[in-house]
């Protein structure tokens, strides 16, 4: 029996990537792990709308329009992810001096800074100052693609010093903070892998006749296709992992209300309590009053207590 499937494998991996970006949020969500990573909620809200946007929005769109919304998005997306290194460095090391944090930082945009310098042509200078609007989307497209980069560089280099050094700060293997920069560092790694291999084959590949070049096209969708595959892993790995409660929260969360309620019971008695000596100065028809059950209030109250 020959089943007609009328869905190619960008179809099939774009929906059940943008199901895994939903479902993740859900988690961040539900199990109120945004509050400790907000910006990495908002890259993974950011990475939802791009997708969308590229699926949907593009071609509905004039072109020059859809790829100013496109790049802009990218653009915003490489900030934000350079803000959640930032954020999960602080989760996992928050007992790091000062000092400790201006040589780490320094280093590690060296090493970024020299491969962003190395990797890839960079256009004339003619081209970044040039005022119309092709040449502004280049520009754009420049940034998001060189900020990309940058990121993935410091995405491997943050993966690498948690997953040595994280267990003596208390950002051991089962925290939040190392599984989720593990899941960058991957898809990090992945990204440079297709990348450079991409760049390996159109700078060593000579394309001669149709069947050459449907071959190498070939190629590149099938490594675009490893890399989102990969991708999809990555979030099924986030989702996974911070769906369960890292090691020690229950306890955290007895002792705190265990502290609250011992709080709670060591508070001063309350204001409306009538003091002592005011009872002493009752009038002496008080407790007739009281032997009289029909003149008492029905609701208990200060007068009740008295």
């Amino acid at each position: 029996m020959h089943f007609n499937f009328d869905y190619s494998a960008t179809q099939i991996l774009w929906t059940l990537t943008f199901a895994a970006t939903l479902v993740l949020l859900v988690v961040l969500l539900g199990r109120d792990r945004a509050k400790r990573f907000p910006w990495f909620t908002a890259s993974i809200a950011t990475v939802a709308l791009l997708l969308l946007t590229e699926q949907l929005l593009l071609s509905r769109l004039p072109r020059m329009t859809g790829t100013e919304i496109y790049w802009t998005l990218s653009s915003l997306n490489v900030v934000i992810g350079l803000l959640v290194l930032v954020e999960l460095a602080r989760r996992s090391f928050p007992g790091l001096g000062k000092l400790g944090w201006i040589v780490g930082t320094l280093a590690m945009l060296a090493v970024g800074a020299a491969v962003l310098v190395m990797w890839g042509p960079w256009p004339a200078w003619k081209t970044l100052t040039a005022t119309s609007e092709v040449e502004t989307l280049r520009v754009m497209q420049l940034a998001a693609d060189k900020g990309t980069l940058l990121s993935s560089v410091l995405a491997i280099e943050l993966g690498l010093v948690i997953t040595l050094l994280g267990r003596r700060f208390g950002a051991g293997w089962h925290s939040h903070a190392q599984r989720i920069t593990i899941g960058l560092s991957t898809a990090a790694l992945g990204q440079l892998t297709v990348r450079g291999t991409l760049q390996a084959i159109g700078m060593h590949t000579h394309v001669s006749t149709p069947s050459d070049y449907d071959r190498v096209i070939g190629v590149r969708d099938k490594l675009i296709h490893g890399n989102n595959v990969l991708f999809l892993c990555v979030m099924a790995w986030w989702i996974a992992s911070l769906w369960i409660d890292e090691p020690g929260a229950a306890s955290r969360d007895t002792s705190t209300a265990e502290t609250e309620s011992a709080s709670d019971e060591s508070e001063p008695a309350r204001p409306d309590a009538q003091p002592d000596e005011e009872a002493e100065a009752e009038s002496p028809d008080a407790p007739e009053a009281v032997e009289n059950p029909e003149t008492q209030p029905e609701s208990g109250g200060p007068d009740a207590q008295n």
